[in-house]
């Protein structure tokens, strides 16, 4: 089975780099999808109260014969419970939902500028408590720019595990995470393989070509390489094993510069600076 490596955060605790993400995967997939990826190896798997599907995730790993500290999961706030009461009202949900007594990472969703007075601070404060009570192993954001993170790293206590954001190779985020990097917060990659757009391109089908590996995980190895953590999604068994299939070679510092200079600023989803949930 693939050993997958692990990256240490900023407060000691590991995750692993490839992960399984359940984005968009309707509920009566889910399970089904995640008992798959558990069986190809996957330790990681990354959900989200909006998702509508912590409850499949949490069957999964309950039925997969693995013990709770071997699976790393990811959780995260949603953006109609920013205000601290309703945070906590929140994390206990997402908490039953999955059957657990923690997760692993705890994420606010997006910084939701427009609502809330703009307030993510106090949202952030709360997910301290929930830091320091250990249900939650770790506590990070999502979606943050770095003038987010100032004020969370201004007049917050602890400093973000994890910054969650699209990256891809038309979309690199290069000064999002250099300011991650200075500050010791580990940047995860949502939307790796930029739902697909990127596969065509001629530089990563010319690359993979070279490898004798597909494009896909071509750009899965690209993201392992420069040190992101990454959970591409599917719901097809084979997919699934041939994201995971990528420990077993390395691209040249060539090709990983040149796949990172199809960068276009292109995003798939929303702005961070502008979307109001």
């Amino acid at each position: 089975m693939t050993a997958i490596p692990d990256i240490m955060l900023n407060n000691g605790q590991r995750i692993p780099q490839l992960g399984f993400g359940v984005f968009l995967v309707p509920p009566p997939q889910t399970e089904a999808a995640v008992s798959q990826a558990l069986r190809a190896g996957y330790r990681h798997i990354d959900t989200a109260e909006m998702y509508g599907n912590e409850a499949k995730v949490g069957q999964a790993i309950s039925r997969s014969g693995l013990s709770r500290g071997e699976v790393f999961v990811t959780t995260k706030l949603s953006n109609d419970a920013h205000r601290p009461d309703d945070a906590r009202r929140a994390f206990d949900g997402s908490l039953k939902s999955l059957g657990f007594d923690y997760v692993d990472l705890f994420l606010i969703h997006w910084p939701l500028p427009t609502r809330y007075d703009g307030d993510f601070v106090s949202t952030w404060r709360t997910l301290e408590e929930f830091y320091r009570d250990g249900r939650a192993r770790s506590i990070g954001v999502s979606n943050f720019q770095p003038h987010h993170l100032r004020r969370i790293h201004t007049e917050g206590e602890i400093t973000p595990a994890v910054n969650q954001i699209e990256v891809n190779p038309y979309l690199t985020q290069d000064g999002v995470r250099q300011f991650c990097a200075d500050h010791e917060i580990t940047v995860e990659a949502w939307s790796p393989l930029g739902r697909g757009k990127v596969l065509t391109d001629p530089t990563v089908t010319d690359i993979a070509r070279g490898y004798g590996r597909t494009p896909a995980q071509v750009v899965v190895r690209w993201h392992i390489e420069r040190g992101d953590v990454i959970f591409p999604k599917s719901v097809t068994p084979a997919r699934i094993s041939e994201n995971i299939d990528v420990f077993d070679f390395e691209l040249t510092g060539e090709d990983v510069e040149a796949i990172a200079a199809l960068n276009r600023d292109q995003r798939t989803g929303p702005d961070p600076d502008t979307f109001a949930g």
